[in-house]
């Protein structure tokens, strides 16, 4: 019977050093796994966070350019060096002369458009641009940041 019980002893002591031993083996192994996949996330972040500056820089010297070529523009229309025109046509027609009457434009008729109207069209032109420009940036991104995610999976 004293045989028996150390001998069951000996087996309880053997299987709770084993299982305490077993355990942390597995607890040192996990946090390798978390210390591994912590280490990739972080360089994903990076990543991401080097993506989204350079998008960012492109896109503000993209503005930047832009802005320039406006300026520009706007001063090339006020010194009346760039006029601003549109095709024309009038539904009442005063002559009998078709020659006579559609000027001496290769036969279109052409109207200027005043300076302050034609520089507010365009701002509205390049304000759609830049909105457009906007989202194509955020979406890149968008797409990028779901690519990476994807990996960890």
């Amino acid at each position: 019977m004293k045989g028996l019980l150390s001998g069951l002893v000996a087996l309880l002591i053997a299987f709770g050093g084993g299982y305490y031993y077993g355990k942390h083996i597995e607890a040192k192994a996990q946090q390798e796994e978390v210390d591994r996949l912590n280490t990739v996330a972080r360089a994903k972040e990076q990543a991401l966070a080097t993506a989204v500056t350079k998008t960012a820089d492109a896109l503000r010297n993209s503005n930047e350019k832009a802005k320039l070529v406006t300026k520009q523009r706007d001063a090339a229309i006020d010194s009346g060096a760039l006029k601003l025109r549109l095709k024309a046509s009038c539904p009442v027609q005063t002559t009998t002369d078709t020659a006579s009457a559609t000027g001496s434009g290769g036969g279109e008729a052409r109207a200027n458009i005043d300076p302050e109207v034609g520089k507010t069209l365009f701002a509205i032109a390049e304000e759609g641009d830049r909105a457009i420009q906007k989202l194509n940036a955020c979406i890149d991104l968008y797409n990028k940041a779901v690519e990476s995610q994807k990996e960890i999976k």
